[in-house]
């Protein structure tokens, strides 16, 4: 994946957000936010008192990440069409959500004219739960499960499991519904508690050799249920 801008003002150059995420009438323009040619989101952050979510790593470190989207989040500017309406959304992806999903964890407003009112109307013409939606399904295939009340999932088939059953062998993928979408929800959850190295762990679980199970997570990555691995990690 790449780590820096193709071109300046690249803001799908990580691939969190592209044009097609958003709905009618807003667009994602070739600037970062504060009309930089360059993604800042760290600086951002700082400025805007953001926890540093990433162990006291320097600015550098983070952007170093291989991953799509890195945990500190990623501020991305968008303008509202018909009324210039200027919008910066934070998006950050919840890595220990099960499944895995990207959230919008902050907005800031500016009028097409410095000074002019934001009214209660610009404000709702923000449709956020739209445009993660659009983002963790592009990414993350999120139609794949749904949760149900009561701590249960429904898998596409219809079938229903409950989280804690989440941990338990995985079966035959030729003979079990939604083989895949399981590998998913486990790999997540075994994130989720800490594993360094999941795949490993699913092995032991489901009394399988590791190259196996390193078998079933590609094919889940490659299906769309996780989202492309991070080179030289373990799981």
């Amino acid at each position: 994946m790449p780590t820096a801008p193709r071109t300046p003002g690249d803001q799908t150059y990580d691939g969190l957000l592209v044009q097609d995420d958003l709905p009618v009438g807003w667009h994602l323009p070739s600037r970062f936010p504060g009309e930089r040619s360059d993604d800042a989101s760290g600086e951002i952050d700082a400025l805007l008192g953001y926890d540093d979510q990433t162990g006291g790593d320097p600015p550098q470190a983070r952007r170093a990440s291989e991953e799509n989207e890195t945990v500190d989040g990623r501020w991305r500017y968008i303008e509202h069409t018909a009324t210039a309406t200027r919008v910066y959304i934070r998006l950050q992806r919840q890595q220990f959500s099960v499944p895995e999903e990207v959230r919008i964890t902050g907005v800031v407003y500016l009028p097409w004219r410095s000074g002019d009112p934001i009214t209660s109307q610009l404000l709702r013409e923000l449709p956020t739960a739209r445009i993660e939606a659009a983002i963790n399904q592009r990414l993350f295939a999120m139609k794949r499960t749904h949760t149900l009340t009561g701590g249960k999932i429904e898998l596409p088939s219809g079938r229903k499991v409950a989280e804690r059953d989440l941990l338990k062998p995985l079966g035959d993928p030729k003979q079990t519904p939604d083989f895949y979408e399981l590998v998913a929800l486990q790999h997540g959850r075994l994130t989720a508690n800490g594993d360094a190295n999941p795949s490993a762990t699913m092995a032991e679980l489901s009394g399988v050799a590791l190259s196996t199970t390193q078998g079933w997570v590609a094919k889940a990555r490659a299906r769309g249920l996780l989202p492309p691995g991070r080179r030289g990690r373990a799981g």
